[in-house]
């Protein structure tokens, strides 16, 4: 199960996927809470629409320029180690992010939060892959996404509750608490190492170019249309081209570009991945702002609502792992974001009057497509590299998907601005936000389309190496 010179794990795959499963709780279930939290955060620090989507985007960009980098040192120096450290990064951050006295320092302190972040999801399904056998890999990976929509479930109805009841920085400390546990689960848990590129050098100068390049894309992008953001924009982009012709020169890269230009099933899968999430993340952030906002409810009850999209993804994550075997994984994540394709289509017309059980229901479609595209999406991809990537597939994957969700919330964000300019949100500014919000799900629309094709090119590209 492990690389030649690396310590033999003495380790249950099961009591493995506990751990691994309880780390990814962590950030989708502090990341849906705190939706519930942003009118009370925006009150309190007189942040202004456009500049809230920076509490998650600062997080998401840190993430994003971390993990693959951590993905190639956990290779060097050990999966468990660099998965451990981040945890504890992490849970520090997160406390220290409950005692923030600014706007400015909450982002900050999230954007460290990112860094460990970035160290755990660099490596959990690395590890989670290495310990299952293809024949059980779908069945954990359906675990492991499942407890993810668990989290997203539990954000929005314990936020509500924590933030409507105990304040915002509630939602901070029970998270550090989960982080504490999953410390205490891997002690007693995850034993072993895996250590796949021993002995080898770490490309720093890689590792530079390549964050660079990222902040730049998300940043410059986060930003549009302000000068500053195309200039960012500009410079990211002309970064990630000089990567790319760097990394190809390296004998050791920070990141094995190789893995795009030569495999196609990978890279369609992770296009799949980056435009399925960059159509999706900024719409529970828009609906949390609406449902506060325009329609009178408190953060209990916006968040009861929105939890009908999590639960269902749920149950479906778990079906997904079934049907997998059964039905080709590739062509389960196509009709996934099909399905979120109607949904947004629906959400385009939705207004003040629009009915919450027809809301609910667009949510509860959300959850199908959702279940049956990320667990199987994620299998087509770490099932298409080899043991020794298996690190840099999991770190792209998370890439693919943070990058994604900056570009949703970027997205989000220039529709506010546009809009709004950099007003607070007032009821004299509704109709504007309601503008904003039929923007972003037309644009949501068409990426998602988009999705949908790169993903059908897929299943005929898998069906090819059969």
């Amino acid at each position: 199960m492990t690389a030649a010179g690396a310590a033999k794990p003495k380790i249950s795959p099961n009591r493995a996927l506990v751990v691994l499963s309880t780390a990814a709780f962590l950030v989708p279930f502090m990341g849906s809470a705190m939706n519930l939290a942003l009118p009370q955060i925006s009150r309190e620090f007189s942040i202004t629409a456009v500049s809230l989507p920076w509490i998650a985007t600062a997080y998401l960009i840190s993430t994003a320029i971390f993990q693959i980098p951590f993905a190639r040192i956990a290779d060097i120096v050990g999966r468990k180690r660099i998965f451990i450290t981040g945890v504890a990064i992490f849970t520090a951050c997160t406390i220290a992010c409950g005692f923030a006295a600014s706007g400015a320092m909450l982002i900050a302190l999230r954007f460290g939060s990112g860094g460990g972040s970035a160290m755990m999801f660099g490596t959990n399904i690395a590890i989670l892959t290495s310990l299952f056998p293809p024949e059980g890999r779908a069945r954990a990976l359906g675990i492991n996404a499942a407890v993810v929509y668990a989290a997203l479930a539990a954000g929005p109805l314990l936020g509500g509750m924590l933030t409507h009841n105990f304040g915002w920085q509630s939602i901070f400390f029970v998270s550090a608490g989960v982080g504490a546990a999953v410390l205490l689960l891997a002690a007693l848990f995850l034993r072993g190492e895996w250590v796949e590129a021993r002995g080898e050098k770490f490309d720093v100068r890689g590792a530079l170019l390549y964050g660079a390049s990222l902040a730049g894309i998300i940043y410059g992008f986060s930003n549009l249309p302000d000068t500053v953001g195309f200039a960012a924009l500009f410079a990211g982009i002309s970064a990630l081209f000089f990567f790319i012709w760097y990394e190809k020169r390296q004998a050791y890269p920070v990141f094995n570009v190789r893995l795009f230009s030569g495999n196609k099933v990978f890279a369609l899968s992770s296009l799949a991945a980056l435009i399925n999430y960059a159509s999706t993340m900024g719409i529970t952030f828009m609906l949390s702002l609406y449902l506060q906002y325009v329609r009178g409810l408190d953060a209990s009850h916006a968040g009861m609502i929105l939890i009908s999209q999590a639960l269902v993804q749920c149950v479906f994550s778990l079906i997904a792992g079934w049907l997998s075997s059964r039905i080709a994984p590739s062509v389960l994540a196509t009709a996934g974001m099909a399905m979120i394709c109607v949904g947004l289509a629906v959400l385009i017309f939705i207004d003040v009057a629009t009915p919450i059980w027809l809301i609910v229901s667009v949510l509860m479609l959300f959850g199908v497509g959702f279940g049956i595209f990320a667990a199987p999406n994620t299998n087509v991809i770490m099932s298409s590299v080899d043991r020794r990537d298996y690190s840099q597939a999991s770190a792209s994957t998370g890439t693919m998907r943070l990058a994604g969700q900056s570009f949703s919330m970027g997205i989000a964000g220039m529709a506010l601005s546009f809009t709004m300019g950099s007003a607070l949100i007032t009821p004299a500014l509704y109709p504007a936000f309601m503008q904003a919000m039929h923007i972003s799900f037309t644009v949501f629309l068409a990426l998602c389309l988009v999705g949908v094709y790169a993903s059908s090119a897929r299943v005929k590209s898998v069906r090819a190496l059969k």
